[in-house]
């Protein structure tokens, strides 16, 4: 195991940052949290998609474009979701409780949510007209097995 740890960290230069003596559970510094996090899944879904699927240059702009997107997207849908939360501790401060607020901020959110599934969809059928045959299908099996999520 130790060596494993050793062998690993080599590669990357972390190793001297870390005692040797250490029994902490090691995390990889590239990818902590096993690498998986943010709205697409991946840690850095354009550096994976790209590297997974074999992207050109041009490939590589056009989604990167298409991910910018996606992201802008789910972000308004996160300050939407502080709004509806907002408004539902408001609704339960008040003297009576405010069910016309709290029914708003169920709204907001399901409209909010609303969004960001058709951006999705979207943003599927671009990333589809970008590949050819053989990325689609390599983009489908990461979708499938669960190694990206959107």
């Amino acid at each position: 195991m130790c060596r494993a740890r050793h062998a690993m960290a080599a590669r990357c230069g972390s190793w001297h940052t870390r005692p040797h003596h250490s029994w902490e559970p090691f995390e990889h510094h590239h990818y902590p949290g096993h690498g998986f996090s943010g709205g697409l899944g991946v840690r850095r879904p354009l550096r994976f998609l790209a590297w997974k699927l074999g992207l050109d240059e041009a490939q590589v702009a056009s989604l990167a474009a298409i991910l910018n997107e996606l992201k802008t997207e789910r972000a308004q849908a996160e300050v939407d979701d502080r709004r509806a939360l907002t408004s539902l501790a408001e609704a339960v401060q008040a003297e009576t409780f405010d069910s016309a607020m709290a029914a708003e901020a169920a709204d907001l959110r399901v409209q909010s949510a609303g969004r960001v599934q058709r951006k999705v969809a979207d943003s599927v059928q671009k990333i589809h007209n970008l590949l050819n045959p053989e990325q689609r299908a390599k983009l489908a099996y990461l979708l499938r097995t669960g190694a990206l999520l959107m």
